[in-house]
């Protein structure tokens, strides 16, 4: 959802603009990619946010079917104490994305936790209804809405760094998700060149579920410059590049 980032917490809203990422085209195997195994992920390149000892790294790859993420988030002690899909998991510690794949700003928001919990919304536009079928305001995030086909798998390991350079690795979690293409609305898979709005973010809350508030880091690749998310106009896109052409030099 919305997390308001108070003053006296770190956040990437300082941190400096990007361009965009590109989303790779595969052709490995699904289950391979669900369970981030590393030679299905090689060619994906890595965006990297967040402040030490808390960084994450992000990656897309796409192809017929849908399109695949991986969340690496550093992380010496992940928790969790909400099980059921669509539980406020923003209260606690999450990975996200926000994606608007037809381009009309009625972007989708997948959250993921450490358990590989999933809350996943969409936000509504003028004059649209809820899955309950109440009219409400545009901006309002229908949470009655499922990404159909969505899967989701989660996995801590001692060995999850996302760091630029020869640092150490250290612990945390690593997240992947397939999202179908008629899960997010589309009726067949994209053409190479085409390009969605995204935005991604971390929630690490140090202080556990007894103090959740103290010392959270509430974390945005693309700085949002407002105290919340859902900040459309930060978005940047997502670049679906094509295969290799076979009979290209390696």
């Amino acid at each position: 959802m919305a997390p308001i980032l108070p003053p006296v917490l770190w956040s990437a809203l300082l941190a400096a603009p990007v361009s965009g990422h590109d989303a790779v085209w595969t052709d490995a195997d699904p289950g391979r990619l669900l369970r981030a195994d590393a030679s299905a992920w090689d060619r994906a390149p890595a965006a990297t946010w967040g402040p030490a000892p808390y960084r994450t790294g992000f990656r897309a790859l796409w192809s017929a079917a849908g399109l695949h993420l991986r969340f690496d988030a550093e992380d010496d002690d992940p928790w969790f104490t909400m099980s059921e899909r669509d539980a406020p998991i923003w209260e606690e510690e999450v990975v996200e994305i926000f994606l608007d794949p037809v381009g009309d700003g009625r972007y989708v928001e997948v959250e993921v936790n450490p358990a590989g919990v999933v809350c996943d919304l969409r936000r509504l536009g003028p004059g649209e209804s809820g899955s309950d079928e109440i009219p409400v305001p545009a901006g309002v995030m229908d949470r009655g809405f499922d990404v159909a086909g969505l899967e989701v798998s989660v996995g801590v390991s001692a060995d999850v760094s996302v760091a630029d350079s020869t640092a150490d690795s250290v612990g945390g979690w690593t997240a992947t998700a397939f999202l179908p293409w008629r899960g997010l609305g589309l009726d067949a898979a994209p053409e190479p060149g085409t390009t969605m709005a995204f935005n991604v973010f971390r929630i690490k809350r140090p202080g556990g579920p007894e103090a959740p508030a103290d010392g959270a880091v509430f974390a945005a690749w693309s700085p949002t410059g407002s105290p919340s998310f859902h900040a459309p106009e930060a978005f940047r896109p997502l670049r679906l590049r094509p295969a290799p052409d076979p009979s290209s030099p390696k």
